[in-house]
């Protein structure tokens, strides 16, 4: 049988190949940029931890939240301040003169010739302290000592010219009905509260999302970094077996086929590996950016070797206790449980709103008179003058159609609140059970892809024997290569999706902060 044809037609497969291996390998200098030696100040190594603390440190979203959450404790005081009593000073000087057209009696004549002048001045400070009461009333405590005087020419019926006069007053207001009672003048501070621990608790869970997001990102780092380990050897193993085969075409025991297969596995090598490189880079980036760094930092490169290994311990699941402890601490729940708090406590405040206004309101008060200030004060308080006085006022708008309305505003927001309490209560439960799934499958996906990987050794070492024997061919070596690779990629995987798995689940059990031992203050 004439096989010249056969062989030209290998021949030309060997010339197509070879140029296209030459075309597809980097020349001199092209793809240094992805292998070349990064500077050593720009190499960090970084545990987890670190990453947890530094993403804390300088994360925005971290910083927004945090603004957020001391805005809601301002409205605390904002509404406590409402409480606060007030104290005014207002100080007045008043003349008057008027023309007389009847006479005064005791100052002027009894019948007047001609017009005489009335002229007044007095002199007075009113000091005015307010204090509005948790119950509702209000006190309001008045004193204004004043001085008055009038002209000598019609002053002659006056006992002081200038005279002094005192006066303190005590005012109580308060209301029996709408407005009325400690509780419900509490209202909009205890809803201010709620809010802030709302806040408080959006900040928590703030914080174990952008925690949670450093440690996937962290393992996604830790795989690319092992990944690329993984497609070195490949290619190791390939530009080994390339050598082997060279070398026994050389010496005419092997065709120029098996070089063309191995040396078209060397640039399929050469590709998964620059692959890798690319996404060891993409995976740092990302890191760094949940780092928030600065710009000018995220502008230069920087190489991060991680130094936290996986974890391939299989923890303890109890998946009731696991329930538990999320419906304890997520803060999905706290914050739906505080709404259904400050939702009854609208509600019962639109309620009062519905009574009518009833008010209370008394008063006592001290006067004196002097020939001067201190003369004045010393019969102020004597107690030989006085007044007092108590009324009740009481009104009620006809219809009260707003009050009414608002209450029946408040009872539907109080029944959505308890609606979604309920309803975040089973996502979190659907979320944990999922969550505890992903933990014990891809802890078994360890198990199974250990074994694929020691499978996937024995049979290329297998072959390998048989290829040095003559019993099998290059196909055959580099299929089992590419599946040991595959192999050990499958179980890298396995690995950091079990880590991965188990981050989720502490984001979903709300123990992220635990694991650090982080407290918010």
């Amino acid at each position: 049988m004439d096989l010249r044809p056969v062989t030209r037609c290998f021949d030309r497969l060997a010339i197509v190949i070879t140029l296209l291996w030459t075309m597809s390998t980097p020349a001199a200098g092209w793809g240094s940029e992805a292998t070349k030696e990064v500077p050593a100040e720009r190499r960090e190594t970084l545990s987890l931890a670190d990453a947890a603390l530094r993403a804390l440190q300088n994360n925005l979203d971290i910083s927004i939240s945090r603004h957020t959450r001391e805005s809601r404790l301002a409205d605390i005081i904002i509404e406590q301040s409402k409480f606060d009593p007030t104290f005014s000073i207002n100080g007045q000087y008043n003349r008057i003169v008027n023309p007389l057209n009847r006479p005064v009696f005791g100052g002027t004549n009894p019948n007047l010739n001609q017009i005489q002048i009335f002229d007044q001045r007095s002199h007075s400070v009113t000091v005015d302290a307010t204090q509005n009461l948790i119950t509702g009333g209000n006190v309001d405590l008045n004193y204004s000592p004043s001085r008055s005087s009038v002209n000598q020419d019609v002053a002659r019926g006056f006992l002081f010219n200038p005279s002094w006069t005192g006066g303190l007053s005590l005012t109580l207001t308060q209301p029996l009905l709408r407005n009325a009672g400690i509780e419900l003048n509490k209202t909009f501070i205890k809803v201010a509260q709620n809010n802030a621990q709302v806040e408080h608790h959006v900040f928590r869970d703030r914080v174990m999302t952008v925690i949670a997001s450093v440690e996937q990102t962290y393992w996604e780092l830790v795989f690319a970094n092992e990944n690329l380990k993984v497609a070195q050897t490949a290619l190791e193993a390939a530009e080994e077996l390339l050598a082997s085969n060279r070398a026994k075409k050389k010496a005419g025991i092997m065709s120029i086929v098996d070089v063309l297969q191995a040396e078209a596995a060397v640039a399929s090598r050469v590709e998964q590996v620059l692959i890798a490189e690319r996404t060891i880079h993409d995976q740092e980036d990302q890191l760094r950016r949940l780092l928030n760094p600065g710009e000018e930092s995220l502008r230069q490169d920087m190489q991060i070797t991680p130094t936290d290994a996986p974890v391939t311990v299989l923890e303890p699941l109890s998946l009731q206790e696991v329930i538990d402890t999320a419906i304890e601490q997520r803060p999905e729940i706290i914050q739906a449980k505080k709404n259904v708090e400050s939702g009854e406590i609208n509600k019962e405040f639109a309620r009062n709103q519905l009574l009518p206004t009833l008010s209370l309101q008394g008063t006592i008060g001290l006067s004196g008179l002097g020939a001067d200030y201190g003369d004045s004060v010393s019969r102020n308080f004597s107690g030989d003058f006085y007044n007092y006085g108590a009324g009740m006022v009481l009104s009620y708008p006809l219809g009260n159609r707003a009050a009414i309305s608002t209450y029946n505003k408040r009872q539907l927001e109080a029944k959505n609140a308890e609606a979604t309490l309920t309803s975040i209560r089973q996502q979190v439960i659907v979320g944990v059970r999922e969550a505890v799934r992903r933990v014990q499958t891809d802890f078994k996906r360890i198990e199974t892809t250990r074994s694929a990987r020691l499978m996937a050794e024995k049979q290329l070492q297998a072959e390998r024997e048989r290829l040095r024997v003559g019993l099998s061919i290059t196909r055959f070596v580099l299929d089992f290569q590419r599946d040991l690779a595959t192999a050990q990629a499958n179980e890298l995987r396995a690995i950091v999706d079990y880590n991965k798995s188990l981050s989720n689940l502490a984001r979903h059990k709300a123990t992220t902060l635990d694991r650090y031992t982080l407290q918010l203050e």
